[in-house]
């Protein structure tokens, strides 16, 4: 790889601001905050508005909207197949 030219890789702790849960993990990511991990060591932190934690579907919480009933639309118009 051509050296100088690639972003720094280093640990960073995303925090889920939905669930407040928290990971640690290597990103090229950079952030001015940082979080005391349980670790003992300083990381920089990165909010997240949503993550596998809080996503409804990783968490089995995901709905089926049907808005005017265009699923039995479907199902009439082109059966069981």
């Amino acid at each position: 790889m051509k050296p100088g030219i690639h972003p720094a890789y280093g640990p960073v702790v995303f925090r889920d601001t939905a669930s407040g849960t928290a990971f640690l993990t290597r990103s090229t990511m950079t952030a001015d905050k940082t979080v005391d991990w349980e670790d003992g060591n300083t990381y920089p932190v990165v909010d997240v508005e949503i993550s596998s934690a809080s996503h409804p579907f990783y968490t089995g919480t995901a709905r089926v909207l049907d808005t005017a009933g265009r699923v039995e639309k479907f199902q009439r118009r082109y059966g069981a197949c």
